[in-house]
């Protein structure tokens, strides 16, 4: 990528989850985030918020995570966005199937506080 990652827009719908991603993004990490816990809500916040990356929650109520990614898709201005998902199940096929829907990455949850930044970090910089 040719900038740094400084945005992040995060969908989870487990608001224990969120939390502790939210503190450990932007509190210790100094990300700027943008949060939301359903699927729709953010195709209208990645439009107004303009993010580097979207951290994206497989399995939600509503509209998932896959359809989810192709709504940004279907803005222009959203369609290069990279989209990373989350997710408990972290079996090779269905991490294949994400990245053929267009994610950059898979992280499992739950995930090592310690560690959520640097592993962003790590699928920014293979972009």
């Amino acid at each position: 990528m040719d900038h740094e990652l400084t945005r992040i827009l995060y969908v989870e719908d487990d608001p224990d989850i969120q939390a502790i991603a939210v503190m450990v993004l932007e509190t210790i990490n100094g990300f700027t985030l943008e949060a939301c816990n359903c699927g729709s809500d953010p195709l209208a916040k990645a439009l107004h918020f303009k993010p580097d990356l979207v951290l994206l929650d497989v399995m939600m109520p509503g509209m998932d995570g896959p359809e989810t990614l192709k709504g940004l898709r279907a803005f222009p201005e959203l369609a290069t966005t990279p989209v990373v998902f989350m997710t408990a199940k972290v079996q090779p096929q269905e991490v294949e199937g994400y990245l053929n829907l267009g994610a950059v990455g898979v992280i499992a949850k739950p995930f090592d506080p310690m560690t959520l930044a640097q592993e962003l970090r790590d699928i920014w910089l293979r972009q």
